[in-house]
């Protein structure tokens, strides 16, 4: 244990720590990280199609054209600027990343795009794409059997090799600027300025970290809007009774199966006093919605929009039932083409005992007559 350094009187102790080079290898990678996000077109917020008559318009932000094709790329960007300037990435050192697939496909995009090592803890159940696109950008997989072992997987090795543990569970919600500067809230309210309901009653993002409903509440409380915030959770996941319970410690044994979202604890990036409302989303109805989602509109998407979609279609008729006019917003996640082995194969869904008949019948009743039976 060291003591503190004794001075004599007069004396300053002085130590400059100035690494000129280091600080030149900084300020290229905060330039090309940045440059991304200036070559980037803000993502389209598409419109499902609804019964005139009920004036009400439902929107999905479609994230899945970033350039690494998911919400996560807004996520991966912050969580890279956040870690350079604070001094925490080093040339030649690797990122490690604990996710279930998404997050690191965006990392290994933006640690290949800084000339850093990249290495992705994932579940062992990740979909074969993700893993490809992980690769694919650079990064390389390291498999855990059971996902709750992802955090101590991903420190130790960090610890092993030198490099930084990102920890996007942790550092999600502080990363992002909540208050502007172009987040997701911020271009949600740009773009339904010209709308005929540009404040949503309702905005519905689901939790894989709980960084963007965080970014989303807050923009929306600093900003004095009346638009209320719901988290839809699937099943085997631990954020929904966390907050019901107010219990931020309860865990579940297995992940989920909607990647990208659902956890076995509740993350310290989700902030359960910004939220207005949470749903507990059976998985089948999550496939059904997604199903749903590509006859509408003809885009696939994956498992986590169709909690989102699946969540947001019962605002909708509850506010049919009430006579509400308005508009809700949720989110168009990532391509379903990462799942076509999964939440597009009914091989899949028989193998995981999943019936998503009664789920596709209460979304066309609803409709077709405005009647909820989900």
């Amino acid at each position: 244990m060291s003591t503190p350094q004794q001075i004599r009187p007069g004396e300053t102790l002085d130590v400059d720590r100035t690494d000129p080079a280091y600080r030149a290898w900084l300020k290229e990678a905060v330039r090309r990280v940045q440059a991304d996000a200036n070559r980037s077109a803000d993502t389209h917020l598409l419109r499902f199609p609804l019964p005139e008559h009920w004036n009400i318009d439902l929107y999905l932000k479609d994230e899945s054209t970033h350039p690494t094709g998911s919400l996560k790329h807004r996520l991966a960007r912050s969580l890279f600027l956040y870690a350079l300037c604070n001094g925490w990435i080093h040339p030649g050192r690797p990122v490690i990343e604990a996710s279930s697939g998404s997050t690191a496909v965006s990392e290994a995009y933006f640690a290949k795009l800084i000339g850093v090592p990249f290495i992705a803890v994932v579940p062992r159940t990740t979909s074969r794409e993700k893993c490809r696109l992980i690769e694919f950008h650079g990064g390389q997989c390291h498999f855990v059997d059971d996902p709750r072992t992802m955090y101590e997987a991903s420190a130790a090795l960090a610890a092993q090799t030198g490099g930084h543990y990102m920890d996007q569970f942790t550092y999600a919600e502080r990363a992002t600027d909540w208050r502007g500067n172009n987040n997701i809230a911020e271009s949600v309210f740009r773009q339904l300025r010209l709308e005929r309901y540009p404040e949503p009653a309702w905005i519905v993002a689901t939790a894989g970290t709980g960084g963007t409903s965080a970014t989303i509440a807050r923009y929306v409380h600093y900003m004095q809007y009346d638009t209320r915030i719901c988290v839809p959770d699937p099943e085997n996941s631990c954020f929904f009774d966390g907050w019901t319970t107010g219990d931020p410690d309860v865990t579940c044994d297995c992940g989920s199966r909607i990647e990208g979202i659902g956890r076995p604890r509740m993350e310290p990036s989700f902030v359960p006093g910004a939220v207005d409302r949470m749903m507990k989303v059976p998985d089948a109805a999550s496939v059904a919605a997604v199903r749903a989602l590509e006859s509408a509109i003809g885009r696939k998407a994956g498992g986590s929009t169709g909690t989102g979609l699946w969540s947001a279609l019962k605002i909708v008729a509850e506010m049919v039932a009430e006579g509400q006019q308005g508009s809700v917003v949720t989110l168009l996640c990532d391509h379903g083409d990462r799942y076509l082995d999964k939440y597009y194969s009914d091989a899949w869904l028989a193998e995981q005992g999943l019936d998503i008949a009664p789920y596709t019948h209460a979304i066309t009743t609803l409709l077709k007559t405005g009647v909820w039976s989900g």
